[in-house]
């Protein structure tokens, strides 16, 4: 009995913010309880596993059609690059991504400043050499920091074991290093992942996983789900936690911006957070009608979101918080995260990039339709769009063999995206820029970007 309290009492703590995040998520949908995913979005299966999967790239299994307003609104795929709108540079951001498996430091030949240094700054200089103006470096991969942290362990990809101290701040010397060559630096984090498949092998003492897992008044704050172990947003607790993890970035590093990557709920199964939901409902059923478990859900990633922004700004108001969905808004939802509000409502997020990591031939979710569905759902008009684009598909046989059958796939949405009026791209991933698959591919979005 005094358990079941304690983690009811947990639950009502975080009532008024919750609340207010249903609130919110009313009003910018006109009254609704939440808005509809768009029809022509259909889901897919998503992928917990890796730092940006396939399972990003949002096609789908099923083959509906497009809704027709988007398809009507959307400019012509084959749209030349002589039509797009020409932005320069300095204007449209160029941004590519680098995952934790680039910044690998975990073989103990690879350890020490000196090497991490090298790696990063081959990595820098080659980005700028790509006509990149920014980096979104992954930084907080498993609930763990790329950084000195007083809330989560040191990463095991820089000293190989989680919770021990490499002997240096890798985040304090890619600021450093991505100032030095003028390139702006976003700090990537996932919001909700500790663990995957066995990696890391070893959680430190200090992980709030091996903290919180014999705390009966904590049971719950963080549990496992298919091969996975992930925090539970349910809790006002642990929702302060990674939003205190996102400000501690903000007020301690010179970075530009701070990045949440696509992974929210990991699983739409109801025994992930079965105890919360139960403690909330009970609770609402003797004031009014509850949320079903889909609309809490939500209302708990809007929380979480809407915190993180607001302790952000009150760390440092120049730097920017931005969100990387999935480019499937079906996906997204069943993930529990609202886009739609983002957009439209101040106070969730500064910049949204969705991965559409499709091509134009993709049947669920061709480029063409999905980006003008994009550009349309930006309301408000101080959130920048960005769209995230495949470079790890150019070349292969992914999504049929389709990427195979022009090598200027890349540069057309290019084109396709300032015609639409985006504010700029980014790339999925470092590696793949320059890779010999991908080399067609790259040399001729080069020649749209540098188009002014």
């Amino acid at each position: 009995m005094g358990i079941r309290f304690l983690k009811r009492h947990s639950i009502l703590a975080g009532a008024a913010l919750l609340i207010l995040a249903v609130a919110v998520t009313m009003l910018v949908n006109g009254g609704n309880r939440g808005p509809e995913p768009a029809p022509f979005l259909d889901p897919v299966p998503s992928s917990s596993q890796g730092a940006v999967s396939a399972s990003s790239a949002g096609a789908a299994s099923s083959s509906s059609a497009p809704s027709s307003q988007a398809e009507a609104s959307a400019p012509p795929s084959s749209q030349p690059a002589a039509q797009a709108v020409q932005t320069t540079a300095e204007e449209e951001m160029r941004a590519v991504w680098v995952p934790y498996m680039s910044l690998d430091m975990s073989k103990d030949e690879d350890r020490g400043e000196e090497k991490f240094r090298e790696k990063f700054s081959a990595i820098a200089r080659g980005a700028k050499e790509y006509g990149m103006n920014a980096l979104v470096v992954h930084v907080r991969p498993f609930g763990d920091a790329l950084y000195r942290s007083q809330y989560a362990p040191w990463s095991h990809i820089v000293s190989g074991t989680q919770g021990v101290d490499p002997g240096y701040d890798p985040l304090e010397i890619m600021v450093e290093i991505a100032h030095s060559e003028g390139l702006e630096l976003h700090a990537w984090m996932n919001p909700l992942r500790i663990q995957i498949n066995g990696t890391p092998s070893i959680l430190a003492e200090n992980n709030p996983w091996n903290l919180w897992k014999d705390d009966p008044e904590k049971e719950g704050w963080a549990v496992e789900s298919g091969s996975g172990k992930y925090y539970n947003p349910a809790y006002p607790q642990v929702r302060s936690l990674i939003a205190d993890c996102a400000a501690e970035i903000a007020a301690n590093y010179d970075v530009d911006g701070i990045q949440f990557d696509d992974y929210f709920y990991p699983t739409q199964d109801e025994g992930f957070d079965k105890a919360a939901y139960e403690a909330y409902r009970d609770s609402a059923l003797e004031s009014g009608v509850p949320l079903s478990l889909q609309e809490w859900r939500i209302a708990n990633i809007n929380a979480l979101v809407a915190q993180v922004y607001q302790q952000v700004k009150a760390a440092n108001p120049q730097v920017q918080f931005g969100i990387a969905p999935q480019g499937n808004l079906q996906n997204d939802w069943n993930m529990g995260a609202d886009v739609a509000s983002w957009c439209k409502a101040k106070g969730f997020v500064d910049y949204i990039c969705p991965q559409l990591y499709v091509n134009f031939e993709n049947e669920a979710l061709p480029f063409g339709p999905a980006a003008q569905a994009w550009k349309n759902l930006v309301k408000d008009p101080d959130i920048e769009l960005y769209f995230g684009l495949a470079v790890y598909k150019a070349g292969s046989d992914a999504d049929g063999g389709t990427w195979k059958n022009a090598s200027d796939i890349l540069a057309r949405q290019v084109s396709l995206g300032r015609t639409v009026e985006c504010d700029g791209f980014m790339f999925y991933s470092w590696d793949y820029l320059t890779a010999e698959q991908t080399q067609e591919e790259v040399a001729n979005v080069m020649k749209v970007l540098n188009q002014e």
